[in-house]
């Protein structure tokens, strides 16, 4: 069973926004700092942001730095990543992880993850 599960990807124009969804699946990860990353057809997957398990605390890819905006709800086990002023470099599979450590943005960090969600942005 896949431990998280992203929904909200889909096929947008430049300049238009999406909210992405990762819900847990199975088991709670409230207690874990949750990451986003995304990965690009021939590249690496690649670090978009992260929050503490609490919420306080957020990180962000330069590259998204003011554009995305992550949080989560524990009560609903889901964690968001809401995307505004989309380009076509952010076209790429988004994943969610979970990790018991907050502040590393290396994706050998993160123990647990979605299946992904793909995002194309595209006129």
């Amino acid at each position: 069973q896949v431990p998280l599960v992203e929904s909200g990807g889909g096929l947008v124009q430049p300049g238009d926004s999406l909210r992405l969804s990762c819900a847990d699946s199975g088991r709670t990860f409230s207690s874990y700092t949750r990451g986003w990353f995304r990965q690009a057809p021939g590249k690496e997957r690649d670090f978009v942001a992260a929050i503490s398990r609490n919420g306080g605390m957020t990180d962000y890819a330069d590259s998204v730095k003011g554009r995305f905006t992550i949080s989560r709800d524990n009560a609903k086990n889901t964690v968001y990543l809401q995307m505004n002023s989309l380009n076509p470099e952010d076209t790429a599979v988004y994943y969610c992880g979970a990790s018991v450590r907050y502040g590393l943005r290396g994706s050998e960090a993160y123990n647990y993850w979605g299946q992904g969600t793909q995002v194309t942005v595209s006129s």
